[in-house]
């Protein structure tokens, strides 16, 4: 059984979603039209003016300081090094006992990351270990053998 709960209340958090982050972005725009310090939290630069990972990467390093954050799938917009990255800087939030987040992820990348609970959505749910899931081991496959994919997918390999 599934659980959720953290030990401080908080007011502050955040919902992200790739899809939603465009109209985020330009709504950050917008206020930032009143009150240019509207950006400040998000570097000073507007997200529409920054790559579609440096503008999430701005967000997190400059938005997330204290609450709950609930993240939908954050990898659509980073690289992998930009995926680290993030990693590095919930690390920093978690640690620092500020912040708890929930991500929805197929990044091996992201699950990854020291003492994660993993749960997969099926029925019934259930915890999982990292290595266990079928993201990490579709990928740990893909990249010791491409060649045998390649057969699978070409005709003409």
């Amino acid at each position: 059984m599934l659980t959720l709960s953290w030990k401080t209340k908080t007011g502050q958090g955040f919902f992200m979603r790739a899809e939603s982050f465009f109209n985020f972005a330009t709504y950050i725009d917008e206020v930032a039209k009143e009150d240019r310090r509207a950006l400040d939290a998000y570097g000073g630069k507007s997200l529409h003016q920054q790559s579609h990972g440096e503008a999430f990467l701005s967000l997190f390093h400059n938005h997330f300081q204290k609450g709950l954050y609930i993240l939908d799938e954050p990898e659509s917009a980073l690289s992998p090094q930009r995926q680290l990255s993030l990693l590095s800087v919930i690390h920093k939030l978690e640690k620092a006992g500020k912040a708890q987040f929930i991500i929805s992820s197929h990044s091996p990348i992201l699950m990854s990351y020291p003492g994660a609970e993993i749960y997969l959505l099926d029925d019934p749910i259930q915890r999982t270990h990292y290595k266990e899931t079928e993201h990490y081991e579709l990928t740990k496959n893909f990249l010791e053998s491409p060649e045998l994919y390649f057969r699978h997918l070409f005709e003409d390999y």
